[in-house]
């Protein structure tokens, strides 16, 4: 019996007959290296995919050439560069599965992550996302589990836990016909779109469970690690301040929105002052010096601050320093970030 990790079942909610159908997406730009990876990852599951549907999101590179040796295994469709929310919903679009399983083209499925979905959507047939553990992998090397270093999974109250983070290891399955009648993802949201998704879809009443085991591979990069985590911040706080106006929220719950939106701005701006210090640019100092002097941050958050603004050259040599185990620490698990689809 494999691990569940589920939110109450509603009463008269009993396991279904028979597994549902899972089509595999993929978003893929300039992801000819690795896509062969992932699609092939997927056609060698145990419980074999329904179809493997690829969305080209305007690459240059040779993603079909990547793909030929799949042959008609793998439906290949193309679009202008949109962005990975963009190329998801045109994957949607196309799928037949009664659920649509997001694959990233540079990450990995184990053989059995589908088998293992399936049985969870036997046994809990009310669930509309449904996704597992993962191994993650920074330049190759894996470095913890996603739901590791207080990165739990939700079930007890899942409307208030989902407007405080997002708690869904993104590479999930979404019952096809829920994402639609929430809108699918939306475009105009740079690298959360999918917590931006699952507010809505909580919102309106699905549930989502955990197959508690690592059946995923997921791939960072530790060069990018400082410049992603301002990129997630940003689109967190737009998720937030778009969630603000969900019409769905009780106003106990439009605070719990409000105090995450103030602890994510307090986030970026510590990120933002930071990348700016690697990078040594000119509005470092300045951006060090108004969280030294602002409110909000804990005092010794201001006192490293005041001295990074009184010498910026030695902040940034010191954050170089101790920058491989924090980027590590800090980079978490992109279950908040839509980035991983189509990265830049």
């Amino acid at each position: 019996m494999r691990p569940f990790v589920v939110p109450p079942a509603p009463a008269g909610v009993s396991a279904a007959a028979t597994a549902p159908s899972f089509s595999v997406i993929v978003a893929a730009y300039q992801a000819a290296v690795f896509v062969g990876d992932a699609v092939d990852s997927a056609l060698v599951q145990t419980l074999p995919p329904l179809e493997v549907v690829v969305v080209d999101d305007g690459s240059t590179d040779d993603i079909a050439g990547a793909l030929r040796r799949f042959g008609d295994r793998v439906r290949l469709l193309r679009q202008e560069n949109g962005g990975a929310a963009s190329a998801r919903n045109l994957a949607v679009q196309a799928a037949r599965g009664d659920f649509v399983v997001i694959l990233d083209a540079d990450d990995v499925f184990l053989p059995d992550r589908l088998e293992a979905m399936a049985e969870l959507c036997r046994a809990r047939p009310d669930l509309d996302v449904v996704t597992t553990d993962a191994l993650l992998e920074v330049d190759g090397r894996s470095f913890r589990r996603a739901y590791e270093l207080g990165n739990t999974f939700e079930v007890e109250d899942q409307r208030r836990a989902i407007l405080r983070r997002n708690f869904v290891f993104g590479l999930c399955a979404v019952r096809r016909s829920a994402l639609l009648a929430a809108g699918g993802f939306d475009a105009s949201i740079a690298r959360t779109e999918d917590w931006d998704l699952w507010i809505r879809m909580v919102l309106s009443g699905s549930r989502i469970g955990l197959v508690d085991q690592p059946l995923a591979r997921y791939r960072l990069r530790a060069d990018s690690l400082s410049a992603d985590r301002v990129l997630l911040l940003r689109g967190r706080c737009q998720t937030l301040a778009k969630t603000l106006h969900n019409p769905l929220l009780r106003e106990d719950e439009r605070r719990v929105v409000r105090e995450s939106l103030d602890t994510q701005r307090r986030a970026l701006e510590l990120a933002e002052a930071r990348l700016a210090l690697l990078a040594r640019r000119d509005d470092a100092r300045r951006r060090a010096l108004r969280i030294a002097v602002g409110r909000g941050h804990p005092l010794a958050t201001r006192l490293k601050s005041a001295a990074s603004a009184l010498a910026p050259r030695w902040a940034a040599r010191r954050l170089e320093r101790d920058g491989g185990a924090a980027a590590r620490a800090s980079a978490g698990f992109r279950t908040a970030g839509g980035d991983a689809a189509t990265r830049r």
